[in-house]
């Protein structure tokens, strides 16, 4: 009741934001409505609580305060906090700072600007760490970098994930160089938990900036964001100072560095514990190797699967496949991935420059076994042809793929690529950002990977642009998908100075599935009774798992240096 009367009180105020009146707002009780800093509009402040501190009216993001971040994506009661009470450290003597910290201690009720400790989310062990922008905009002073440091230590001493909440203004210019240099000791704790295979997730939260953004919180295995969070190294104002230029709008907001490749996902807040425990299950799942056998069908000897419905296939010419696998209704990457995975949950960005939409990636699970899928994809209208630039990576498409191929070999996933390009992007820019170096890059790191890799092409298989994803102890082909050194009609303009020879020289290239496994080149067939369409998927989902099952049971008892020797093998036989 007492909350009607005051919603029913506050109408008039609201109107008065809205229309800008000069009418004097009612007495109410202190801590029961707040301002909020985006539309300006009052708001109840158990509204905001309720919905996870965001503002029911316009949707801008409140900061959380460590606890209330832990409450919110640890389970109840599973949160046991480490190193709570440190000294204070001054190692400069710097004048006024102790009180400094006194003060801010006083107001936050807290140590230090971080929160450190064990919990479980979705109940799944996970070591925490929070920033709290209250306490000193969370600079990072020694204590922090030392919370920090130890909480990492422990996690990789118990064999236990990492989860850091970024939001910090960056050094602690009080604590001067000793500031500076828990970037480094951060940093390097990380890098021995990643070098024992354990995991790293990194969340930036409004604001990451400075040496944070610098050092712990862009080395994550795993990169998430919240919406509209500033990420920087230097603030909008120091940039604005320095080159005298208005920034534009949304410059270094999260979904400017998903963009531009720093971010793999942005995830709301009402979502987060939900992403995060979906990510610890997939990559606390049981070993390839352990996965309960089943009698499969086929013959490994000769890797034809499902023999008799070979026997019935269609042979069609070489040219009848160019264009079966061209074809528009023919199922893209994210179908097979749809149909064939649970779970999958997408990354995007190389870190380095963009996300290419040319190419899609992530984690997911198949039949309880974690995997890294990344595909090559095209699009089914227009719209996405150019949103994807109809399958055709730029170098950076690539970089985002040995990215998570890399990742998967950390963490002793499988990778399962699908392969649907009619080759690289060679675009001015593409060569400016290094398209050779990129796809050589791929061939030289897939030829060692220490996982299992099976690249499957599904439409297209053009040139260095397809090998670059298909370095694999097994490549598949669909029944009427093309692999080839070049397309068809540049080859016939190359060799024949005529394009319109494409037919001919897709019957010499060899480019077709069954010449090709009798090449050698690829392992198997996946038969297509009828072409592959949305109507004909369920008849090859089917046929795609039973095939599947048998590769992770084949290849999930080899150790890491046995699968990248029988890798080079299979490709020092050509």
């Amino acid at each position: 009741m007492l909350r009607d009367m005051f919603k029913k009180t506050y109408t008039k105020l609201d109107t008065k934001y809205r229309t800008e009146e000069k009418e004097e707002a009612p007495s109410i009780p202190a801590g029961m409505w707040r301002k909020c800093n985006k539309c300006g509009k009052p708001i109840y402040a158990e509204d905001v609580r309720e919905n996870f501190n965001i503002c029911p009216k316009c949707g801008g993001y409140f900061r959380v305060h460590a606890y209330q971040r832990i409450e919110m994506v640890a389970d109840a009661g599973t949160f046991f906090e480490w190193d709570r009470e440190m000294e204070v450290s001054n190692p400069l003597n710097f004048p006024g700072y102790e009180k400094k910290l006194a003060a801010a201690r006083e107001k936050t009720k807290l140590n230090e600007a971080i929160v450190t400790g064990h919990a479980c989310i979705g109940g799944y062990p996970a070591v925490l760490g929070v920033c709290d922008a209250r306490f000193l905009m969370s600079s990072m002073g020694h204590n922090v970098g030392e919370k920090i440091t130890r909480a990492v230590e422990r996690a990789t001493r118990e064999k236990l994930p990492v989860i850091l909440f970024a939001c910090s203004g960056g050094a602690r210019m009080q604590e001067g160089m000793i500031s500076l240099m828990q970037m480094a000791k951060t940093s390097a704790a990380l890098k021995r938990h990643h070098d024992a295979g354990q995991l790293f997730v990194s969340v930036l939260t409004d604001p990451t900036t400075g040496g944070v953004t610098a050092s712990f919180a862009m080395l994550g295995d795993i990169i998430l964001a919240e919406p509209g969070a500033l990420i920087g190294f230097a603030g909008p104002r120091v940039i604005e100072q320095t080159i005298g230029q208005k920034l534009p709008e949304g410059f270094q907001q999260s979904e400017f560095l998903l963009e531009h490749g720093f971010v793999d996902k942005i995830v709301e807040r009402k979502d987060l514990k939900e992403c995060l425990a979906q990510i610890l299950r997939l990559h606390g799942g049981k070993n390839i190797g352990e996965v309960r056998q089943e009698e499969k069908p086929g013959n490994p000897e000769t890797g034809e699967v499902f023999p008799e419905i070979r026997a019935k296939a269609v042979i069609r010419s070489a040219w009848d496949s160019v264009v079966l696998s061209r074809k528009a209704d023919r199922p893209v990457a994210s179908d097979y991935i749809e149909a064939l995975f649970d779970d999958f949950m997408e990354f995007h960005g190389d870190r380095y420059f963009k996300d290419d939409g040319a190419v899609i990636g992530g984690i997911a699970s198949f039949h309880g076994i974690p995997v890294t899928v990344i595909g090559q994809e095209k699009g089914k209208t227009t719209r996405e042809n150019i949103k994807r630039n109809f399958g055709m990576p730029s170098p950076e498409g690539y970089r985002k793929a040995l990215r998570l191929m890399k990742q998967a070999e950390t963490f002793g996933r499988p990778v399962v690529c699908f392969v649907d390009t009619p080759g690289a992007f060679c675009g001015m820019e593409a060569e400016e950002r290094g398209q050779g170096e990129a796809i050589a890059r791929n061939l030289m790191e897939m030829s060692g990977l220490k996982v299992p890799v099976l690249s499957i092409v599904i439409g297209e298989g053009g040139s260095g642009g397809a090998l670059a994803m298909a370095v694999a102890n097994e490549v598949w082909m669909m029944e009427n998908a093309i692999y080839s050194v070049l397309s068809p009609e540049g080859f016939a303009s190359i060799l024949w100075k005529d394009s319109k020879r494409a037919g001919e020289a897709a019957r010499v290239m060899k480019i077709t599935a069954r010449e090709l496994k009798e090449l050698g080149v690829i392992e198997r067939i996946i038969p297509e009774r009828e072409p592959a369409s949305p109507e004909t998927m369920p008849e090859i989902k089917e046929k795609l798992t039973k095939a599947m099952e048998e590769f992770f049971d084949t290849w999930g008892r080899m150790d890491g240096e046995a699968i990248s020797a029988s890798r080079y093998d299979r490709f020092r036989r050509f």
